[in-house]
């Protein structure tokens, strides 16, 4: 007499392969891999790169969001992949699934787990701004943050469809160049003469608004000699895609030179221009209109077409 057959016990079915451990050391290792590469290969090419103060902390925000991004990203991606390979529907298997019914312990670190992701960044993301990291983006007339020791006032005036910079601290004069000294603060007060304008110098990482009657402040520390490149980043008018033109930031000694010689230069101009405001009044934007105009820029009311269009109205 033969014994009779007895069911699987349950200590079977647990001997089967543990999916939450595969899933969990696959991940982990993609993520140390992936955290790895960006950080330290990826990330001293973002953009903006490390020209300035401003531009080196938006890198460096670029580089915590993308660290801390790509485990979830890849979490999603190996489940994904795993749920294909493992528990696709075999050829011939035509049976239901097993009932689930959840997993509280599954539910709860998932919960906890992107929770804590979230408040992070949300609160990584408020200093930030808070700081000095913030300073480059355009915190209206009063920021929050403000540099200590000496800081080189640039006003940017914005105006269709060119940018001017004023410098109050020698003198007042306008000109369309930009120029910077290297290692030393700079304040950009910017404001606008007709419609909404947006002030981008991508090196420097600054992008503040240009608004007519309204001074929006940016703050930046040039670290490094070279080119500029300025971009109005807001659509405003006719010649927006031609409101561009390149800075440079140089070293302190051919700065002081060239604002001195600039202010020498441009002494008579200076005087017609309405006194140094962070705003004007759009009363006085023609006697400016026509002190650009003697200057060789025109702007503001009277317009400026860039000289290779084949059409000037």
């Amino acid at each position: 007499m033969t014994a009779p057959e007895q069911a699987p016990s349950p200590a079977g079915t647990a001997a089967g392969p543990s999916h939450g451990l595969r899933i969990f050391a696959g991940w982990l290792v993609t993520s140390l891999i992936a955290d790895w590469a960006i950080w330290f290969v990826w990330g001293p090419h973002l953009p903006p790169g490390t020209m300035s103060s401003a531009a080196v902390n938006q890198q460096f925000d670029i580089k915590v969001m993308a660290v801390m991004a790509a485990p979830v990203m890849l979490l999603v991606l190996i489940y994904f992949g795993y749920a294909l390979v493992v528990w696709r529907q075999r050829e011939g298997d035509e049976e239901d699934g097993p009932p689930l019914h959840g997993n509280r312990r599954v539910q709860g670190i998932w919960v906890t787990a992107t929770t804590v992701v979230v408040l992070s960044l949300a609160a990584f993301g408020w200093v930030e701004l808070a700081t000095a990291n913030g300073a480059g983006a355009g915190e209206g007339p009063s920021p929050i943050w403000k540099p200590g020791g000496n800081v080189l006032q640039v006003q940017v005036i914005a105006q269709q469809w060119r940018f001017t910079y004023r410098y109050p601290q020698f003198g007042g004069f306008e000109t369309s160049e930009l120029r910077l000294p290297v290692g030393q603060a700079v304040q950009f007060n910017v404001t606008s003469l007709d419609v909404i304008h947006s002030f981008w110098a991508y090196q420097l990482g600054v992008k503040a608004d240009a608004n007519p009657g309204v001074n929006n402040v940016a703050f930046t520390k040039p670290l490094h000699l070279g080119q500029v490149t300025v971009r109005c980043a807001e659509l405003c008018g006719l010649w927006h895609g031609a409101m561009f033109d390149y800075g440079k930031v140089m070293p302190v000694s051919a700065f002081q030179a060239w604002a001195s010689a600039t202010r020498t230069h441009l002494a008579a101009i200076t005087a017609m221009l309405p006194p140094y405001a962070t705003t004007y009044d759009p009363t006085v934007i023609p006697n400016i209109n026509k002190a650009m105009a003697k200057a060789g820029i025109t702007g503001a009311n009277g317009y400026y077409y860039p000289p290779q269009d084949p059409t000037q109205p």
